[in-house]
């Protein structure tokens, strides 16, 4: 193997990888079953993002991967990263415990989770029909009267443990309900199903291996006999009779032994996972007292307050996949038969992906982007089941019980494993005096609508009040937006920009004031008047005083700190971004130099601060004085460590772009003002088809529809966020294909080699195109 891998790079020293590579001494000393991953994955996989990424753990004997984008990478090629080892033992055992296993016939083999292509395309399609959004919907009623019934059961308590009261028997109920299965000896098959998780995915000592085979034994012959069962009467609701109904059309893919291994692997599935994801987002959001309040004053912030959950603290941890041919990850070689422990809940903490991963923003839009129901064809079936369920717990808990907080003081235990994580108890009191239906029992027959599957960015947005509204230069008004009840605003980096909602109009500018205040945040408005009309709106409409919506903010244009030397440059109101920077890296003492060009000095928006922060810096260049930025010279003794970054006007980043056309890739950063042409003219487009090669379906895209649109309406997954090819949040892998590139994104080269398209815009010039999607 090391042969193979000659190349790798090996920047440490001590303990030595597979593939002869010395790993660092964080690498050699982490083990998943100690305190700090068990307790929070993400906080002890910090360092991991931060400095290494992908490494291997010799005292685990797998290659771990923490950031999101290598995290996406394996999810998304299951040929590559095979799933086949999901549900291998993740600790060997006893030959006593093994012993104890066969005397059960058990033989878990594959399921949903660990089956390789094609095979699992097809048997999951055959399977599908019961997780459709109409069939999904049927579930609804029982999933409310059950949650109403047990929460009946103890509203005038005061004090109850949720775990142990209701939090696993309502998902373990409904999963049973969904299933088939009847819904009788909770208790018994919840010991089991904590047995599964820790045979398969626990480090049991010896002398539990034993105890926990037997109960995994016990939980297979019951599997076995429920199936029976079944078999004599297969009519009737439930995934699993639809399942031997399918094998009597589809004996060769529905088989026998497939059947037996996803009754037991479903009845885990459908349930521990839900039930652990709800106790996370009940203490997250009691344990942050104040996004509690808001949620349970504004119930439509629910749907976002679940994803936000998923994101922050979900209960699906790591998934585990084997490499099928040497490959890399992130920069680094994996051999063939390398085992790669992917942990989604570090992924979802990556800061290069979601801004201030740390803070729990339930106004985040881009926080379905989330990796806990994984990505791709492996991606979770049930999700939008265990959605349904999280909102309405959710109601229930926050229009019956606002005033309900933790029990001070308790310990949070977890069941120790790598993959699936939540508290075993969850202690939570409050006043029954206070309980509000006693003063209003109409709050009972309040409901909230329930859209099946993950909430749409579109319906998420903070209130802010404008603090303030000043002229910043002639026709550009400063804006500064504060929250109404004085709390914080979300964290931003230079670069980052938010998305205005005012009247008809949704708006994006860069955010200009200072990061490090976290109660205000600062935008710039240039008045066109031959523009779309927004900017028009909020010069005429806008002042002090007012409240306004807000998304983000996001940062698509971020800022490298690690160069030795930068030169920014701004044409106009493209000065917003670029003052946020300078701020920053005269902060860090590094060298950098502004160019900044405008009409005259009262068209250009903060030169005064900038002449006094900046001034030993700043080049300025006055169209009324005749003056002009020569690209060429202003270029000409830029150094190969550094770094450039331009906002402004078309024509200035197009001869920037000339300017560098022969620069490596990487050095040069631009901001676009103007979006792409993302307006189509069904007569003057084509419709073509798309093959999808990791789910193994083919899309139509008709003349009047975006390849995004098209694959929405497939329910295929792509995050995006601009809309207009200008961010690059909704790029997809092209295989094969003659793609129309409409985007301000990709570089020429980039365009050139198509191996990449902006899914918004972007469209296939002719015949079809191979997406790895």
């Amino acid at each position: 193997m090391e042969g193979k891998l000659q190349g790798a790079h090996c920047p440490f020293e001590g303990a030595v990888s597979p593939t002869g590579c010395p790993v660092s001494a964080e690498a050699a000393s982490f083990d998943p079953f100690e305190a700090p991953y068990q307790v929070d994955p993400a906080e002890a996989l910090r360092w991991s993002r931060n400095e290494e990424p992908v490494f291997y753990s010799p005292k685990l004997g797998y290659w771990v991967v923490s950031r999101y984008d290598d995290v996406k990478h394996v999810f998304r090629d299951n040929k590559v990263f095979s799933p086949s080892i999901a549900l291998e033992k993740i600790t060997p055992v006893s030959q006593e415990a093994e012993d104890t296993l066969k005397r059960y016939n058990f033989a878990l083999n594959r399921t949903l989770v660990n089956e390789d292509e094609p095979v699992h395309m097809e048997r999951r399609r055959a399977l599908m029909e019961s997780f459709e959004p109409e069939e999904l919907a049927k579930h609804e009623p029982m999933v409310r009267r059950l949650t109403r019934q047990y929460v009946n059961r103890f509203i005038d308590q005061g004090e109850v443990d949720l775990v142990d009261e209701m939090l696993w028997e309502i998902p373990l109920t409904v999963a049973l309900h969904f299933l088939g299965v009847p819904e009788d000896d909770m208790d018994t098959l919840r010991e089991y199903s904590i047995a599964h998780t820790v045979n398969t995915w626990g480090r049991p000592s010896p002398e539990e291996q034993v105890a926990v085979a037997e109960a995994v034994g016990k939980f297979w012959q019951y599997a076995g006999k429920v199936l029976e069962k079944m078999r004599e009467d297969p009519s009737g609701h439930g995934w699993m009779r639809y399942a031997i109904r399918r094998q009597k059309e589809l004996p060769d893919v529905v088989t026998d032994s497939y059947l037996h291994s996803m009754m037991m692997a479903g009845i885990v599935a459908a349930h521990e996972t839900t039930a652990h994801a709800i106790a996370n987002a009940l203490r997250l959001l009691l344990d942050n007292r104040e996004t509690w309040e808001e949620v349970c004053e504004e119930p439509s912030l629910i749907p976002n307050a679940v994803e936000e959950c998923l994101r922050y603290s979900g209960s699906v941890v790591a998934w585990r996949r084997i490499a099928m041919q040497d490959t890399t990850v992130g920069g680094v070689d994996i051999p063939e038969g390398a085992k790669l422990l992917i942990v989604s809940a570090s992924a979802n903490h990556d800061e290069r992906h979601f801004e201030n991963p740390d803070e729990l923003d339930i106004y985040r839009d881009n926080t379905a982007d989330h990796l806990t129901f994984g990505y791709g064809s492996h991606q979770c079936l049930g999700k939008n089941l265990a959605r349904m369920e999280m909102r309405i717990f959710l109601e229930e808990f926050t229009k019956r019980l606002p005033h309900m907080e933790l029990v001070p003081d308790q310990t949070f235990t977890f069941v120790p494993n790598t993959s699936f994580r939540g508290p075993e108890h969850l202690w939570v009191r409050w006043d029954p005096a206070r309980n509000p239906e006693r003063s209003d029992p109409g709050i009972l027959d309040t409901e909230m609508p329930m859209p099946i599957g993950a909430p749409s960015k579109q319906d998420i947005a903070r209130q802010v009040r404008v603090s303030g509204a000043e002229r910043a230069a002639d026709d550009v008004l400063r804006l500064t937006l504060t929250d109404p009840r004085g709390r914080r605003l979300p964290g931003w980096t230079p670069g980052a920009h938010v998305d205005l909602l005012v009247g008809d109009y949704i708006r994006k500018y860069s955010l200009c004031g200072d990061p490090a205040d976290p109660y205000s945040l600062q935008v710039a408005v240039l008045r066109e008047p031959e523009g779309r009309g927004g900017s028009t709106y909020i010069h005429d409409t806008i002042d002090k005083g007012m409240t306004v919506r807000l998304r983000g903010p996001r940062n698509h244009f971020r800022l490298n700190e690690d160069a030795a030397g930068y030169v920014l440059i701004a044409g106009g109101i493209g000065i917003t971004p670029i003052i946020a920077m300078a701020d920053r890296l005269r902060a860090l003492g590094k060298p950098y130099r502004i160019h900044y060009a405008g009409r005259s000095k009262e068209t250009m928006a903060f030169l005064e601060r900038l002449q006094r922060d900046h001034g030993d810096r700043l080049t300025t260049y006055l169209k009324a004085d005749g003056q002009r930025m020569d690209l060429a010279s202003v270029l000409a003794d830029c150094g190969a460590n550094e770094q450039v970054y331009a906002c402004g006007p078309e024509r200035l980043l197009d001869e920037l772009e000339t300017v560098t056309a022969d620069w490596p890739e990487g050095i040069l950063h631009v901001e676009h003002f103007s979006s792409a042409s993302t307006h189509l003219d069904p007569s003057q487009e084509i419709g073509f088809d798309v093959e999808l090669t990791d789910s193994d379906l083919t899309v139509h895209v008709p003349p009047d529809q975006t390849l995004l649109q098209a694959l929405r309406a497939s329910s295929v997954d792509v995050p995006s966020d601009c809309e207009e090819g200008l961010c690059g949040t909704c790029e997809v892998s092209v295989r094969e294909g003659d793609v129309d590139h409409r985007d301000k994104v990709l570089t020429e080269t980039e365009r050139r080699e198509s191996g990449r398209m902006m899914s918004c815009c972007s469209r296939a010039r002719r015949g079809r195109l191979v997406l790895a999607l």
